[in-house]
């Protein structure tokens, strides 16, 4: 078997091509051959969401993937959505709330939150937890998160 796979996808918008080791992880990929380090690597078991991008409009865990499973796959990073607007009020909610504080958590937990945006319907406190239950957070204790997911619900979709 070979080493190293040619790969095609779309990274923010952007197409890409490079030769990539078979067994490389999307994250790192992200990571050391784009430069591209919002996504972190925590527990590298897919348990913390730490690494946490979207791929084909469905949020994945990045050190679960390997990048050669990403060929052809259209991929959001933190960068892309927060350059694109499209979260600008949930970051905002995010800093107003103080939902983030060391920020190791803080881009997995935007782009899930994001992801439970696109439903386009208010939940409820306990729905958000269960929704963000795959990313875990050390330091906030989440209920400063909840409290920011609810704040863009409301904005977005009516208190």
């Amino acid at each position: 078997m070979d080493e190293f796979a040619d790969i095609e996808l779309t990274v923010n918008g952007e197409k890409i091509a490079k030769r990539v080791e078979a067994r490389q992880h999307l994250v790192d990929f992200l990571r050391i051959e784009l430069g591209l380090t919002g996504s972190h690597l925590g527990c590298e078991h897919g348990v913390c969401g730490a690494c946490t991008v979207k791929v084909d409009g469905s949020i994945v865990r990045g050190c679960l993937m390997l990048a050669i499973q990403a060929d052809g796959a259209d991929v959001w990073t933190i960068e892309g959505v927060s350059d694109s607007g499209e979260i600008e009020d949930l970051q905002e909610a995010f800093i107003n709330r103080n939902a983030l504080q060391c920020g190791y958590c803080t881009p997995g937990m935007l782009l899930t939150a994001a992801e439970m945006l696109e439903a386009g319907r208010k939940m409820t406190r306990a729905e958000i937890r269960e929704f963000l239950s795959g990313n875990y957070c050390r330091c906030t204790g989440y209920h400063a998160i909840v409290d920011a997911v609810e704040t863009t619900m409301e904005s977005r979709f009516g208190g």
